[in-house]
């Protein structure tokens, strides 16, 4: 019996995967010749959908793809049969052997991580140095990496008896989008540092693996650059916002950009949804859940196909505007679990089935992931990443 097709809730994300190719083209551009890129397609490439945006940026020349998890990389290879996969998060107890069946390059810092994958290593007759790692410095973020003092023990690990290559050292510039750069250049220091240490205990590594968007777009490529030239090593960057279109913001001051040419990055995602119903109100008519919004005047209000379920922040009720026929139409009312209200009354001949944008372009209005972050207190990474996988994403 053939499978039956529906039609889906009216609720959705458009993915403009040229653009990722482009963008992806102009940040190698500012990258060179300091450094190569790896395109950071991790958490569902930012919501964006890894499927169609990992493609997408190895047709533009990627040779790196960084995920977070070995199930991210296992997906990843599926749609990217060839190119390089860095698993950014370790390797948690059974994975190892997912990591070496799919041909993935994992992060390392911790003693568990060696364990796991020496003996899946073992398992399988891996050939000395078969297995190529990243090793992660932790240079002051306190998160992932190994410190500087426990480096000895970690290093005792790379021998020639070992299926473990070192391929790559890593670290993360944690504070790049500050303006003054000072815990950035820190950073820098103790990894030239750390370097000189791994290469005093007879190491050497391919690959100096630093640096995100921020650091890529503020001019930090020439002195990742040439750390890792003073090294015999060659520098990878790893952008991630920035591959859809955004700009990291500099706190302070906005440095970026005031003294390096900007590119021209283009926006990836557009979420919409369109008018489900429209009703009119009274005066003393009240909207969505604890009345939180009273109408003062007879309006005309639009029921829309999207609510907190999606990833519309539950607090922008009575305090955003999205777009309709190119207009800001207000919020109104408590954000539903699947639905909300807006306030149309301004906004001549809308009618059930008209588009409405909760991110994107419409007319000569735009609302970003910036605007949805500022109006809730948080970052456009999570206003993305927030869109949840009910939401279709569609290539156009």
């Amino acid at each position: 019996m053939p499978t039956r097709t529906f039609a889906t809730r009216p609720c959705w994300v458009e993915i403009d995967t040229q653009a990722v190719e482009g963008n992806f083209r102009q940040l190698a551009q500012i990258a060179s010749p300091h450094a190569e890129l790896l395109a950071i397609v991790k958490a569902d490439a930012y919501g964006h959908a890894l499927a169609l945006c990992a493609p997408s940026v190895v047709r533009a020349g990627a040779q790196w793809l960084g995920v977070t998890s070995v199930e991210e990389g296992a997906l990843a290879r599926t749609v990217c049969p060839s190119v390089r996969i860095l698993a950014i998060a370790g390797v948690f107890p059974g994975q190892a052997t997912a990591v070496l069946e799919h041909h993935l390059t994992p992060v390392v810092w911790d003693e568990s991580h060696f364990v796991e994958l020496e003996n899946a290593a073992r398992t399988v007759k891996a050939a000395p140095q078969s297995i190529p790692v990243h090793l992660e410095l932790d240079t002051g973020m306190s998160r992932q990496g190994v410190s500087v003092a426990n480096l000895p023990g970690i290093l005792a690990h790379f021998n020639t008896a070992s299926a473990l290559r070192l391929e790559g050292i890593m670290t993360h510039l944690y504070a790049a989008d500050e303006a003054d750069g000072r815990i950035t250049h820190e950073q820098l220091t103790q990894l030239d540092s750390a370097l000189a240490l791994i290469q005093s205990a007879g190491h050497t590594a391919q690959w100096l693996n630093v640096g995100n968007s921020a650091a890529l777009l503020g001019g930090q490529a020439p002195a990742i650059g040439a750390i890792a030239a003073r090294f015999g090593m060659k520098a990878l960057m790893r952008p991630g916002l920035a591959l859809y279109g955004l700009r990291p913001q500099v706190e302070g001051v906005d440095a970026i950009g005031k003294s390096l040419p900007t590119p021209p990055l283009q926006p990836v995602l557009s979420w919409k949804t369109r008018v489900v119903s429209l009703r009119t109100l009274k005066p003393g008519d009240s909207v969505g859940y604890n009345a939180t919004f009273v109408a003062s005047e007879p309006m005309r209000v639009a029921l829309i196909a999207v609510g907190y379920a999606d990833g519309l922040t539950r607090s922008l009720g009575n305090r955003f505007s999205l777009l309709v026929h190119g207009r800001r139409a207000p919020l109104i009312g408590r954000i539903s679990m699947d639905q909300a209200v807006i306030d149309v009354t301004d906004i001549p001949d809308v009618q059930s089935g008209d588009e409405v944008v909760l991110i994107g372009n419409q007319g000569s209005e735009r609302i970003t992931a910036f605007d949805h972050a500022v109006a809730t207190g948080t970052i456009p990474w999570e206003i993305f990443t927030r869109i949840n996988a009910r939401v279709p994403r569609v290539a156009v």
